[in-house]
Order: structure tokens, then sequence, then C-alpha cells
């Protein structure tokens, strides 16, 4: 089992490019089965969901290529329905995404459970109900999704989701485009990674309008073409370098960014006293002059709630709790979504944070707190990462295992943490 060694207490800087955006690149991947001609895709992340994407897409019959480290194209022209593979599938909470694609192009599709991360329940109500109104028969037989299509019935639909699902807006938006007539999603999820997807479905061929809000319209077309799509960079991803920064009092730059994706974190920043320099394509931080929680007009402690798009990324839950323990001041944190990401804080208590766990959706975090080096395992990908920038600012060696869970989402993790300055190792335990 590999492990990241690494040597705390050092400071960071420099400036890095965002790797494709994790959250775009693998409901894009899905979407390469709508159509028989050629998808070809550039800034693609090398991760681990990634490779088990392209596993599964081949498992159907779906032939790619690496062209370069980032371009990748996709032909789904021989490929088929069929049952994909349980311990595939169970990797990663994408694979229902192939749901969609299946119904629309083949009339028909079977596939185990997905897996990813143990965060917490994540539904999958939306995914049925939005395409039974297409008219689709989705339902669950043991631990397998079946769905089919009786031909000439799959048509538009007023569907309101029940929540703005990132998937299960994907998943419809992917089976809508192929219905006859028109499909009215409302209550939709906006995120830029369903912006994505939508402009590449657009390039393909699809009418869909209302990008960006939540309020999509869709007019079936009767076919897809190839089309060549660039994904947009990470946020999340950038956003977590730069709270790497800010919490080891280094400065931390990031290029070739969109400033408009971190509108839902700069009011949290403002509360941990990060004032981030933004640019019309860079953001920087600088956290050499210290960190001190902003209070409330009232001067009650703050409170970081996760939301949906436009507000506060859930994914970014775990790496802010972290930059707290490095902020002068109490704040709360309230993760709405998702009841099992707190639990990653009794690592951060062993190394020394001051944390109190109310409940499995709050914790209150005072700082600052000097935090010492621990053996720890990452429990999934964003908290993987807000245990390795902990292990960055503690006092001593942090070794980190499930690295593979970190790699999922992170694109050269070694390669740029030691570009900012990072003593990081990754060696066989």
């Amino acid at each position: 089992m590999a492990k990241y060694v690494i040597e705390g207490g050092r400071e960071v800087s420099g400036s890095l490019r965002p790797s494709g955006n994790k959250n775009e690149i693998l409901p894009v991947l899905a979407a390469c089965l709508l159509s028989s001609q050629p998808v070809t895709l550039q800034r693609v992340p090398r991760i681990a969901d990634v490779q088990v994407m392209l596993d599964l897409l081949n498992d159907l019959g779906v032939r790619y290529q690496w062209l370069g480290r980032d371009s990748l194209v996709l032909e789904a022209n021989t490929a088929s329905e069929g049952l994909l593979s349980a311990e595939k599938c169970s990797k990663v909470r994408a694979a229902i995404l192939l749901l969609g694609p299946l119904l629309a192009r083949w009339g028909k599709a079977r596939l185990p459970l997905p897996g990813g991360d143990v965060i917490g329940a994540r539904k999958i109500d939306c995914h049925f109900e939005g395409l039974i109104a297409l008219g689709a028969k989705v339902e669950l037989v043991r631990s397998e999704i079946h769905g089919s299509v009786t031909p000439g019935k799959l048509r538009g639909a007023a569907i309101f989701l029940d929540e703005p699902s990132v998937t299960a807006t994907e998943n419809i938006i992917m089976c809508a485009v192929l219905a006859e007539g028109t499909t009215v999603l409302e209550h939709a999820a906006s995120e830029p990674h369903v912006v994505g997807l939508c402009e590449l479905l657009i390039k393909m061929g699809a009418h869909i309008s209302g990008v960006g809000s939540n309020r999509l319209t869709i007019t079936g077309v009767s076919g897809l073409s190839g089309a060549e799509h660039t994904i947009g960079p990470d946020f999340m991803e950038m956003a977590s370098y730069l709270c790497l920064g800010a919490a080891c009092g280094g400065r931390v730059q990031i290029d070739d960014v969109m400033p408009a994706n971190y509108r839902g974190i700069l009011g949290a920043w403002q509360k941990l006293g990060i004032q981030p320099e933004i640019t019309e394509n860079s953001i920087a931080v600088d956290g050499s002059h210290g960190l001190q929680i902003k209070a409330d007009v009232s001067g009650r402690i703050p409170t970081v709630y996760s939301a949906p798009w436009p507000g506060f990324p859930t994914d970014l839950m775990s790496v802010a709790i972290v930059t707290a323990t490095q902020a002068t001041g109490t704040m709360i944190f309230f993760e709405k979504m998702f009841e099992g990401r707190m639990f990653f804080t009794d690592k951060l208590l062993h190394m020394g944070a001051q944390i109190v766990l109310c409940d499995p959706h709050r914790v209150v975090v005072t700082g600052k707190s000097q935090l010492i080096g621990a053996r720890m395992s990452s429990p999934d990908v964003r908290a993987g990462m807000a245990l390795v920038i902990a292990a960055c600012m503690a006092r001593g060696t942090s070794e980190i295992y499930n690295t593979h869970l970190v790699e999922r989402g992170y694109d050269q993790v070694i390669e740029k943490l030691s570009h900012l300055g990072v003593a990081i190792q990754l060696k066989d335990s």
C-alpha cells in the first residue's frame, strides 16, 4: 500500500495551472456514448476516476486513444449496451452517468449500483424520476439498475427536481437531448461542470437553452455528431492549493483560471481572513500576514454553510475546516448536504486541532493550533487532500495512507506540491 510521507512546517510558494475539472470530465466521457462519431477532448485530467470511466466505456465497446498527456479521442461507433462490471462501478460514483446515454441511444441499460466516496446518503431517486418522466422504465433490481425504453416512447417532459442534484441533472440532460419534443428541467443544478457538459452537447448538435441557470429547455434531436471540447479548469483543485498557501504562510498564484467560478468560495474565504488578489485570469493568496477569522456584523461567531451552486461547495468543506485551524478565532462549519463529510475531523483532533464535532453536520473550529505530524488514512477524495494540507502545516513528519483516494480527484499531486516547496514523497508502506 502506498503512502505519502510529508515533512511539514515549510512555507509554500509558487504558481500553478489547473488540471481539467474532475466533475466535468466524468459526465463528458459518458456523453461520448451519444454519438457514433469521434469526440476529441483537451485538458483531460489523468486521475484515477477518469481511468475507471474509460475502462467502463471500453467494456461497452468504446475505443479511445491518448493523443498526449491530456488529449483524448473517443469513438463509440462500435459500442453497445451491456452489463457492466460491478467491481469497476463500485470504484466511482460517476458510473451512474452512463444510464442516461445508454437509454437515449440503445433504449436499454443495466448497470450495478455505483460506488464512490462514503460521505453520507447519496440518493438516486432524482435520476429515476427524471428518466421515468421522459418515458423510460427504470427500476432497482437487487443491486442493479435496470432501464428500458419502448421504441419511439422517449419524449420530452416537464420535470421539476426534488433537489438540484448534479449527476441527476446531467443524466436527464443526456437522455433528453435525443428524446422527441421539448423537455423543461427546473430546479436543475447549474455548476460550471454542468455548463461544460451542456457546451459539449451543443457542439455535438444538441439544442439546449438556459445553460448556467436552474431552468433548462432541451429540444430533442434525431442524432448527435462528433465534436472537440476543452474541459474547464478545476476550481476545486486550485482552491485547495490556494488554501494551502494561505494556511502555510506563503504566496500561491493560480494562472489560467475562470475567476467567476470562485464566487461562492470568496465569502467563506473572507470569513477565514483570506484576501485573494484577483485579475482577469489569475488568483493569488498571500498567507504571510496570518489569518484572522472575521466575526459577523453582530459580533457573533461566523458560520460557513455548504450549499448548491452558486453557494459554498460541499467538496471544499474539508479543506476549509483544515484552513480554519490556522486562523485566529472561532468558526462554525455547517455541512448541509452529507452527514458523513465531517467525520475526518477526528484525525485533525489527533494532530492537535481544537475542534468540536457537534453532530454529523456541524463542527466548531478554534485556532490557531499547532498541528503535529501523524499517521493517517485518507477517508475520501476531498478529506484526503485536507489531510495532506494539514500534514504540510504540521510540525514533524506525517504519513498518509490510501493515497489512491486522493488521486481519484487530484492530478499530479506529488509534482504540484513539490513545485510549491512541500517536502513530500510517495513510498511503499
